[in-house]
């Protein structure tokens, strides 16, 4: 009885897995074989090589956090919310922190970092204006927290959630 095919969706989902559990070094065609109890065959019958493959994953990854930005943009309401929402959408996501830590080394992965937070600064400047909030400084902030904050030594999602929404506040409190 033959195992059914990978599909290059289900590599690309392991690799996700991989990357946040073990970092960008787990990204290679044996561990990842080994993760979804098949050979490296199967790996090979969709990526030409490691290479290939990590930018595939690159490439999902930043297509999904643009649509899940062009989401945010298209939900309307209360900017707000909207902001707060956005919070929570990036620092629940566990392979961003991977990914930021990997792209201090691949170039690649350091561009399609540099395309997301470029597109994320120009959503929370424009939620910011929407509050009436129009210095630039306060939307570099925000944006330097959500990157930064997942990073921190034993820092928790929930804790995480709480001191972006307490910086909120606190922007929010500066333009009453």
């Amino acid at each position: 009885m033959s195992r059914p095919r990978l599909s290059p969706e289900k590599w690309i989902a392991a690799g996700f897995e991989a990357l946040a559990a073990l970092g960008p070094q787990a990204l290679a065609a044996e561990p990842l074989a080994r993760r979804l109890g098949t050979t490296k065959g199967s790996f090979y019958w969709h990526f030409k090589d490691v290479p290939t493959f990590q930018g595939a994953l690159i490439d999902t990854w930043r297509e999904e956090a643009l649509a899940a930005l062009a989401a945010s943009v298209a939900s309307g309401g209360n900017p707000d919310q909207r902001l707060r929402q956005l919070g929570r959408d990036i620092l629940s996501d566990h392979t961003e922190i991977a990914l930021r830590i990997w792209g201090r080394t691949d170039v690649r992965v350091g561009q399609s970092l540099k395309l997301i937070d470029e597109e994320r600064l120009t959503y929370i400047s424009l939620l910011l204006r929407e509050l009436g909030l129009g210095n630039a400084d306060f939307a570099i902030a925000l944006q330097a927290t959500l990157a930064g904050l997942p990073g921190l030594p034993a820092s928790e999602a929930a804790g995480q959630l709480r001191i972006f929404d307490t910086l909120i506040d606190t922007v929010l409190a500066l333009s009453e």
